[in-house]
């Protein structure tokens, strides 16, 4: 390319072919200048002429950081460094972004830099070709800050929505707030419905003071009126606002720049987030959208919380009428056991002996027909019969095993007498039960067996069951297997009017009352299997009930 000292004969003497390459230059948007070794300019296209040109002293042959820069020596640090130097004497392009002041606006300019060559190859001129690139700098630093939003939404919503303790939550969604918008003052005050109030539950950076005694009413204020209406303000200093309720108290403070944003549900205002500065006009309406964003998460998050809250206290409550019910049920077992014992037993065993004796009587002396005695024997077998059904039903009611051996001995008696006579075989261990176990523990873990050899002997069509037992210093471990028929635990997933799934419920709420777990593991055609872990001390930690049973 060729280039000219001055630009009135820049077109003097020039092909038809470089007077077209002169139009399509001097029709380019961007700035077009050649630099040569001594930094002076030889060639400036009609854009970059019409910038620098001074009336009608032309930029040709000055120097180009006095016209471009308007510096008295070559630009080097801390401004920026030259890179046409570099360009000349590596004979590689380059790039930079130049920031500037145009008339007291922020501009940035790219500028690209291109060696040119002489006839003989040498470089000799840089060619610089400068680009206003403001708006696509400010379209990414909007993307930036678009990206930075989303992240930050993203970190709220995943580390509230993991916790269920709302002190928590609002502790750690207002230090995330604060260290997005790289501030150290705000609160979450919470609207207190009984009394119409807001009153801060969490703070970072203001005074003990004022967080207990400001209590602002519905529409009182900046934060009032947030709650009232739904809607944020933005206030560039708040000691100056006249709707600033404790003034005095902001006054103390020092606060100036201000912001407000609801915590919203779906459907109503349950708090107001505040953040605030030291300094005025600290945050913008862009911060304000981020923390409006920020504040419905929030209130999501406190709604969901205080839901939590309510669920834990009724299973709490639930839990209670559970254990006071089947309290009731044993004390009320014991009580039917020790009346049929001291009654119904009694009087039957009386009448056993009283027919017995009158068989012996009326066999002795010859009274009455043959089949007068017959009767006599067969109405003592029906007494012995019953005396002996009353008895059982006494072990069932109150196991004096579970009293006087233990539970090992109670499980392992109560599985043979109920299954064997059925065909059923029954193999038992147990292990770590040289120490009793606590009341409590052992009564529900021969009820859970009762209840595990019921259904096996009610449903399972099983030929050989299997339990184990193995206790520590720290939990009990209780194991019945089967090799039935099995069933599809996932189906049963409430107790029908028929009663089927009542007893794996009725099981799996005892275990919850003794604070264990227990898992059904079950199939069609692949056997049952019961476990039951229950702690012995309250430090342990057990993984989750994964039965769907009683969930």
């Amino acid at each position: 390319m060729q280039y000219k000292d001055e630009s009135s004969s820049q077109s003097a003497g020039l092909s038809h072919l470089e007077l077209d390459l002169q139009a399509v230059v001097d029709g380019m948007e961007d700035e077009l200048v050649i630099v040569d070794e001594e930094y002076r300019i030889r060639f400036a296209n009609s854009v970059a002429g019409s910038r620098y040109q001074k009336g009608a002293e032309s930029p040709i042959g000055k120097l180009c950081y006095q016209v471009l820069h308007g510096r008295d020596r070559p630009c080097s640090a801390p401004l920026w460094d030259c890179r046409a130097g570099e360009v000349l004497r590596s004979g590689r392009s380059t790039a930079v972004i130049h920031p500037t002041e145009v008339l007291g606006v922020s501009k940035f300019f790219k500028i690209t830099m291109y060696p040119i060559r002489d006839g003989d190859g040498n470089i000799n001129a840089v060619a610089e070709l400068t680009r206003d690139v403001t708006t696509e700098r400010e379209l990414e630093t909007q993307i930036l800050r678009r990206h930075h939003q989303l992240l930050a939404l993203s970190h709220i919503s995943s580390t509230v929505s993991e916790r269920w303790d709302l002190n928590a939550i609002l502790r750690i969604a207002l230090d995330i707030v604060l260290e997005i918008i790289n501030g150290s003052i705000g609160g979450i005050l919470l609207l207190d419905e009984e009394t119409g109030t807001l009153y801060y539950r969490i703070q970072r950076g203001l005074s003990a003071r004022y967080a207990e005694e400001v209590r602002i009413r519905l529409g009182e204020g900046i934060a009032g009126r947030v709650a009232q209406t739904g809607e944020p303000i933005l206030v560039e200093d708040v000691s100056k606002d006249d709707r600033v309720a404790h003034k005095d108290l902001v006054g103390m403070e020092g606060l100036k720049g201000f912001a407000s944003v609801p915590l919203k549900t779906t459907n109503k205002v349950i708090g107001v987030m505040n953040l605030s500065s030291h300094m005025p006009g600290r945050f913008t309406e862009d911060d304000l959208h981020l923390l409006t964003a920020i504040g419905h998460q929030i209130g999501t998050a406190i709604e969901q919380a205080r839901l939590y809250e309510r669920l834990a206290k009724a299973s709490e409550r639930y839990q209670a009428l559970l254990r006071h019910s089947l309290t009731a049920q044993e004390e009320e077992r014991k009580r039917i056991a020790r009346e049929l014992h001291d009654e119904t037993a009694q009087a039957l065993t009386s009448i056993t002996l009283s027919l017995q004796a009158l068989i012996s009587i009326a066999e002795m002396k010859g009274i009455g027909e043959a089949d007068f005695v017959e009767r006599l024997r067969k109405t003592h077998s029906y007494a012995v019969h019953a005396s002996n059904e009353i008895v059982k039903l006494m072990k069932e009611l109150r196991p004096t095993l579970l009293d006087e051996l233990g539970l090992p001995a109670a499980i392992n008696r109560y599985a043979k007498n109920a299954l064997e006579p059925q065909g059923i075989g029954v193999s038992a261990e147990f292990k770590g039960m040289e120490q009793r176990l606590p009341r409590e523990v052992e009564v529900e873990l021969f009820r859970i067996s009762q209840g595990a050899i019921g259904n096996i002997l009610e449903h399972s069509g099983a030929k050989h069951i299997s339990i184990k037992l193995e206790c520590n210093s720290t939990r009990c471990v209780l194991r019945i297997e089967d090799d039935g028929k099995g069933f599809d635990v996932s189906k049963i997933t409430q107790v029908d009017p028929s009663g089927r799934g009542a007893g794996l419920f009725t099981m799996k709420e005892r275990v919850k009352l003794i604070g264990g777990r227990c898992y059904i593991d079950s199939q069609p055609g692949q056997g049952t299997k019961v476990i039951v872990q229950t702690p012995l001390a309250k430090d342990i930690a057990y993984e989750e009930d994964k039965g769907p049973i009683g969930e």
